[in-house]
């Protein structure tokens, strides 16, 4: 029997379906979190074979004595795994201190954690990437803006999601974010790239090769969704386009992805942009080695009939999943913000819409700042049915 250990299996809430995939599967599934056993869900505690329980998850030496317990009980650990952004440096150190191999181990965490290192990896995949400059000084970074034009984004070059980011338009602005910057951390500055996220998304066997591949779109900007508190929309495409498609599978290779679900983040392209392409392009943003966050892999499963937990725990156990992709249809997520004075009440949304609502729950707080309070996810059949939804439950009273 393969042994497996899951970190964080409680958070988020939804990644108990990875468990339970795997425990049908056949595997020893051991879990390492700092929830109290008795406040897992028993749905979590049905899909563990062990937890072990460490007061802090951030406390490297409790986790990796977690780990070496596990081994001592019993044996050799075949796979760890958190599918977490937070904690994919932590799984490649155990991975690497254990000699665990179905992993990224600590020397491969530079290329898929740091913004700056991605670039030569996806230029290797054929993809045009924004220019940058790492932030030193202020003279630097104004001489790097003179080549570039205003407007610039700064972010931290090892960060997640768009926390921290800076959208820089001006003078004034620049020298405040330099107030802001956290003093101990590298960021980069990248010129403004005129696009709309286009994500690939998909579960890569052993040979790097994709079992399952779709995508999703996020119109306008999550760091804009951030720093304005806004709504939060996106949706997971119907058909996944080819030259996303292609796109993604060279990062794959260029990147040299094995066994794993991963978050590709590209930009199409909303105007010609010199030196990155023509309107409509795909270019290069960033690579998340994990699926994509939140409640995205439930919204994936709305999409394509399917259940992507369960060719994830395939691809584990057996490399391969006989598990059925139906048929095809938009998925919508709406996030609405708490404040705002919409036309629709929750209540009018839940009549018009309700046939077609497949998850109403209010968001975590620890999610809310990027995907509003109060969420709707919705499937279509048509771009058009999902635009109107997508009017509707956004339209405010002025």
């Amino acid at each position: 029997m393969k042994n497996f250990v899951f970190i964080s299996p409680n958070f988020p809430t939804n990644y108990w379906m990875f468990c339970r995939e795997l425990k049908k599967n056949g595997l020893n599934v051991l879990g390492i979190g700092d929830q109290p056993y008795d406040q897992l869900s028993q749905d979590l505690r049905d899909s563990l074979n062990e937890y072990y329980k460490v007061s802090n998850l951030e406390n490297s030496e409790e986790v990796y004595r977690a780990v070496a317990f596990f081994i001592f009980k019993y044996g050799r650990i075949d796979w760890l795994e958190s599918n977490n952004e937070y904690w994919l440096e932590r799984d490649a150190k155990l991975r690497t201190d254990f000699n665990i191999t179905s992993g990224f181990q600590t020397s491969d965490i530079p290329r898929i954690k740091y913004k700056s290192k991605m670039k030569e990896f996806y230029i290797k995949a054929g993809l045009s990437v924004a220019r940058y400059h790492m932030v030193d000084t202020i003279e630097n970074c104004r001489q790097f803006i003179a080549t570039v034009g205003y407007p610039v984004v700064a972010k931290p070059d090892n960060g997640v999601g768009a926390s921290h980011t800076f959208k820089i338009e001006n003078d004034w602005q620049l020298e405040e974010f330099f107030q802001q910057k956290w003093p101990e951390t590298s960021y980069i500055m990248e010129e403004f790239v005129h696009g709309e996220v286009n994500s690939y998304d998909a579960i890569i066997d052993s040979n790097g090769e994709p079992m399952f591949e779709t995508g999703n779109v996020t119109p306008g900007s999550i760091m804009d969704i951030v720093n304005t508190q806004g709504n939060s929309i996106y949706y997971i495409l119907k058909d996944l386009p080819e030259d996303t498609r292609a796109a993604g599978r060279a990062t794959v290779k260029s990147f040299g992805v094995k066994s794993r679900f991963v978050h590709f983040e590209f930009f199409r392209l909303l105007q010609d942009q010199e030196g990155l392409g023509k309107k409509g392009d795909i270019m290069a943003l960033e690579v998340n080695m994990r699926p994509c966050g939140g409640f995205t892999p439930d919204m994936i499963n709305f999409a394509h009939s399917t259940d992507v937990y369960k060719i994830w725990a395939d691809m584990i156990a057996f490399d391969r999943s006989t598990m059925p992709v139906g048929e095809h249809a938009f998925c919508a997520f709406a996030g609405l913000r708490d404040g705002k004075n919409f036309v629709m009440s929750h209540d009018d949304i839940m009549n018009k819409y309700g046939q077609q609502m497949k998850m109403v729950e209010r968001i975590p707080d620890v999610l809310s700042g990027a995907m509003g309070n109060q969420m709707y996810v919705a499937t279509f059949p048509t771009r058009e049915a999902m635009d109107e939804f997508y009017y509707s439950v956004l339209q405010e009273n002025n």
